[in-house]
């Protein structure tokens, strides 16, 4: 599933550049997103147009499947780079309160899709969603959506392109968090991806 979502998603994301009023910050988050998917917790601290080339600089953590001593001696072989101190910190996308509650909703769905034959433990789940960086207020609307459960069909109905595009790297990360993809999430994401190839 995620093989063939991937070109797909790489096209919408690139429309989604070449429209948006915050292109920057858009690239920025989408960037991280992906290496996020590969294991790689990464921050972009500077991004520049240069011909028709774009130059990014990343700062990146230990990779989930790098072994502690390896990573030390990585870091240890390399000599000290300096650090960006002038660069602008990333603007985060700006959603409207109504697109801000559908993307929570959604991705309360995708949470509950992954435990199709349990209830979800909010405390459980809580630790791993702080560690993928949502910040409280996204966490407190997750919550509040898990207590009353929607329908797909409902949640995808009128989905623009520019929200299904936020919202579907962020489902894939919530559905690659146990290392597989369960048929509900499989339809989840598909949904989203259909939501994406909406011309926007």
């Amino acid at each position: 599933m995620l093989t063939q979502i991937v070109r797909p998603m790489v096209r919408t994301q690139l429309r989604l550049l070449a429209s948006s009023q915050s292109t920057r910050a858009t690239l920025v988050n989408t960037i991280a997103q992906w290496l996020g998917f590969l294991g790689v917790e990464a921050r972009v601290t500077e991004i520049d147009a240069a011909s028709d080339k774009i130059q990014v600089s990343l700062v990146v953590g230990k990779p989930d499947a790098c072994d502690s001593h390896d990573w030390e001696q990585i870091l240890k072989n390399l000599e000290e780079s300096e650090r960006a101190s002038g660069a602008e910190p990333a603007e985060p996308i700006v959603l409207t309160p109504q697109q801000q509650g559908k993307l929570q909703r959604l991705l309360a769905y995708v949470i509950q899709a992954g435990s199709p034959d349990s209830k979800v433990v909010w405390e459980d789940v809580l630790p791993q969603l702080r560690g993928l960086g949502y910040e409280e207020d996204m966490l407190l609307g997750i919550r509040a959506a898990l207590k009353i459960p929607q329908s797909l069909e409902v949640l995808t109905e009128g989905l623009d392109a520019d929200l299904a595009a936020i919202a579907l790297p962020k489902a894939v990360s919530l559905s690659m968090l146990d290392r597989r993809v369960t048929a509900s999430e499989d339809q989840a994401l598909s949904a989203l991806l259909e939501a994406m190839k909406q011309p926007l």
